[in-house]
């Protein structure tokens, strides 16, 4: 068995708003709660205004309390923001709010751009101390010691799954070493994904929290009723991603029909490498390409995603993608 799970950044939409994107996001998670997504994540990103989920602890509440069985979680906080103890507390309200269902995946870089990581109060370089600050946050959320000066409350004794996230060696290898289930950002930064796959099982060492080896790739699926309709779909993300390289931020924008009349062969080609992990298509299409990823990489979980413009063609998407993940569940 195979779960798979769904990974959101609350996009807004030209001509919305982000209360439009929350209200969507919710709908989208009672959707995935339907249709046997296992977890729903919102990740932090800050200073873009097409990404509505930087108070992502805020949101998740918001999730949380709209639905009833998903998990729902951080895919992820973005740790050099925060200190550790304040990110302790705020997941240890949500896992008392909603027991058993809240997960809190960290990542290593600041999922933003240097001004306004100056503006968060937080500097860059903290990310070179992202290894002690995962171990302090991981003390707050054990068992309070005799004499312990600085505890989480909430959160202290509290059993708040924690994930590391990365698109590199440096977090495969550091949740290896630390027995944490490891996510990989596949879905924009696939280039290193097989590797970082075999050093994380190989150097995996058990802990209190994970006896063996639990890996997560993140995957783009994009369907529609034709093949065709799913390209144009896909053009979405495609569009946003070389505006990203352009040093373009704004909303998320419609399709177009010609996405090679968008941009230049060489935006193109670096689009299509980022994007590499993608599955567009039919329903046929999704299942095939959805089962040659898993057989080929061996994932234990799927975080399927995708930006789609037309909010009803996004849960018509991902309604498809997990008829097409059940065979494999």
């Amino acid at each position: 068995m195979i779960p798979y799970s769904l990974l959101d950044l609350a996009p807004v939409r030209e001509g919305d708003t982000p209360a439009q994107a929350f209200a969507n996001s919710l709908d989208l998670a009672r959707h995935a709660e339907a249709q046997g997504y296992r977890r729903f994540w919102l990740a932090e990103h800050h200073n873009m205004p097409g990404i509505a989920s930087a108070a992502t602890s805020v949101l998740i509440g918001h999730i949380a309390g709209g639905t009833s069985t998903i998990r729902v979680g951080a895919g992820g906080v973005m740790l050099p923001n925060h200190s550790p103890l304040q990110v302790a507390e705020q997941f240890g309200t949500l896992a008392s709010l909603y027991p058993d269902r809240i997960d809190l995946g960290l990542g290593r870089a600041p999922g933003t751009d240097q001004a306004t990581t100056r503006a968060l109060r937080r500097y860059y370089d903290a990310a070179d101390a992202f290894p002690h600050d995962v171990g302090e946050l991981l003390a707050y959320f054990g068992p309070v010691r005799p004499g312990q000066k600085v505890q989480a409350v909430p959160g202290a004794g509290m059993e708040v799954p924690v994930w590391l996230l990365g698109s590199s060696l440096f977090s495969a290898r550091l949740a290896a070493a630390m027995g944490l289930p490891f996510a990989f950002a596949s879905h924009f930064a696939p280039a290193m994904m097989e590797q970082a796959l075999a050093l994380y099982r190989h150097e995996f060492r058990p802990s209190g929290r994970l006896s063996a080896p639990y890996a997560m790739l993140a995957l783009n699926v994009v369907g529609a009723g034709t093949d065709a309709e799913a390209r144009r779909l896909f053009t979405t993300m495609q569009q946003t991603f070389v505006r990203l390289r352009r040093g373009e931020i704004g909303l998320v924008p419609p399709p177009v029909d010609d996405i090679d009349a968008y941009c230049t062969p060489q935006e193109k080609a670096g689009v299509d490498q980022a994007l590499a992990c993608s599955v567009v298509g039919d329903e046929a299409t999704l299942r095939d390409g959805i089962a040659a990823f898993v057989e080929r990489h061996r994932p234990d979980e799927l975080m399927l995603t995708a930006n789609i413009f037309d909010h009803d063609a996004r849960l018509a998407s991902f309604a498809m993608a997990a008829r097409a993940c059940a065979p494999l569940s």
